[in-house]
């Protein structure tokens, strides 16, 4: 049962409060593995909502649900350098496979006759395992597009973990598709980025920012790296999700050739694109607040609960009579409902759970309220109740469910809106990026100015937007010639 002793305000400790936020709320909590967490039941079921929509979406593109294995040679990472390079410190590496009794009876140890011929790594992403199947699969233009998504676990051994934020092993999709031409590929990985941002905007009521990662923060093995980008409530910047154009790297390393039309053979052109349970900790960043959580109507679990309030039997039974028909014709629409009609606890402690765990709309009713035909109405994101009358109710919860998603997402919206604000000179960047948000600077395009900027500041560029001032400038550090503003932020 969630606890509800108060949140550390977010004004006070916002690490803190997010903690709290998490485990009060029932989402996850520590496991005994180190790094790793357990996803509690309503967490997950906020997760398996994620799941439903963007599937709805990939599958509206023409992807496909696969499963590859969690194990991949170790030989296959060290086929595209630059990939190896990018994951290399964050493996986990199988060795043995079996264990045997301690010969001095101190438990179990490891089997030394047991040693793997090949040592396997844990998938810290796909790419290489789904490559070299794809060769299998490939030989003709015919075979061509293969539109591949997974749903499934990887491994990346993190030193500072935080619960959704960044564990050792976490949930994603990552999408791996196969073209036969360039301007095909980079089509269709524009396009699931376009996927995920309605998603986020839509869904989540996330407003994001698309745009293409610098060369220092493009996905190792990458020939380009989109994504989009959102603003947290502290200002810091969080990569809500990425779609990567692979061009032929993959390929070449795995020799993936297909005939033409034309009887030629050529290297095929690819993408990934992923999203991860980082968006869950985008979810809570960017609505909650000292109060629980607030969760978007598109998104929630349950996006109406309903509460009795009675002391005796009777009143119950007189209050369902008017409540289960509602439930019904709530559920035929759609509208994911519940019912909260135990003793187990007081109408003041439903209240405080449903509240915590960010339920957007509360109805109560009691002996009064079904005399006078009356309900009362909870909206979560402005914490305001009012009294209505119960015809029509049906009608005003959908009108009411719709009011609170658009809120909720343009106050976001305000927020980043309010934070974003353009630097023009060192000295002002140097000020300017201790304040919560986003800036809008001019940057040279080398590598080598952003590495410096990030070493001096911590500041990274989270994109170079696709829409925006495109005017031309002169680069905040080095004063060189820039084609358009970039956003530097400080980032999770």
């Amino acid at each position: 049962m969630a606890s509800f002793q108060k949140l550390t305000p977010r004004a006070t400790d916002y690490s803190k409060w997010y903690n709290e936020l998490v485990v009060k709320a029932d989402l996850a909590e520590q496991s005994a593995v180190r790094g790793c967490m357990v996803i509690k039941p309503y967490g997950y079921a906020i997760w398996e909502t994620i799941q439903a929509e963007l599937d709805r979406r990939f599958k509206e593109k023409g992807v496909k649900n696969a499963y590859f294995p969690l194990l991949i040679p170790k030989s296959f990472l060290s086929r595209e350098a630059e990939h190896v390079e990018g994951f290399a410190k964050e493996c986990a590496v199988v060795t043995h496979h079996r264990l045997m009794n301690d010969p001095e009876g101190k438990g179990v140890v490891v089997d030394p006759n047991a040693r793997l011929e090949e040592e396997l790594i844990i998938r810290p992403t796909s790419e290489t395992i789904i490559w070299s199947t794809y060769k299998n699969w490939i030989s003709s233009y015919r075979d061509l597009p293969i539109l591949c998504n997974q749903w499934c676990n990887v491994m990346r051994w993190e030193m500072r973990t935080r619960l959704f934020l960044r564990t050792a092993e976490f949930l994603w999709q990552e999408g791996h598709t196969a073209h036969a031409t360039k301007e095909e590929a980079e089509n269709f990985a524009a396009t699931m980025l376009d996927v995920y941002a309605d998603f986020a905007e839509k869904v989540m009521a996330i407003p994001v920012v698309k745009g293409v990662k610098s060369p220092n923060e493009r996905f190792a093995g990458a020939l380009n790296t989109y994504s989009i980008e959102a603003m947290m409530q502290d200002g810091k910047a969080l990569q809500a999700g990425t779609s990567h154009f692979l061009g032929q790297n993959f390929a070449k390393s795995f020799d993936v050739q297909f005939l033409t039309n034309e009887n030629k053979y050529e290297y095929v052109w690819a993408t990934s694109w992923g999203v991860s349970t980082r968006l869950m900790g985008a979810l809570i960043m960017t609505h909650s607040d000292d109060n629980g959580l607030v969760l978007p109507p598109n998104l929630a679990p349950i996006q109406v609960v309903i509460v009795p309030i009675f002391k005796k039997q009777d009143q119950l039974d007189a209050l369902m009579e008017k409540l289960n028909p509602l439930a019904d014709q709530l559920k035929q629409l759609g509208i994911r409902v519940q019912v909260d009609a135990s003793d187990k606890t007081t109408p003041g402690f439903k209240f405080a759970e449903y509240e915590l765990k960010g339920v957007p709309l509360r109805l109560a009713m009691g002996g009064r309220d079904l005399e006078n035909g009356t309900i009362e109405l909870a909206r979560r994101d402005t914490m305001t109740k009012e009294t209505v009358s119960f015809d029509n109710i049906v009608e005003t919860i959908q009108n009411l469910l719709k009011e609170i998603q658009d809120n909720i997402y343009q106050k976001a919206l305000d927020f980043r809106l309010a934070n974003t604000r353009e630097v023009n000179t060192w000295e002002e960047f140097k000020e300017e990026i201790k304040k919560p948000g986003f800036l809008l600077c001019h940057w040279d395009g080398t590598p080598e100015t952003e590495e410096k900027i990030k070493a001096e500041t911590k500041a990274t560029i989270r994109c170079i937007p696709f829409e925006g001032d495109k005017t031309p400038g002169q680069c905040i550090y080095t004063g060189k010639p820039s084609t358009q503003r970039v956003i530097f932020a400080i980032a999770y």
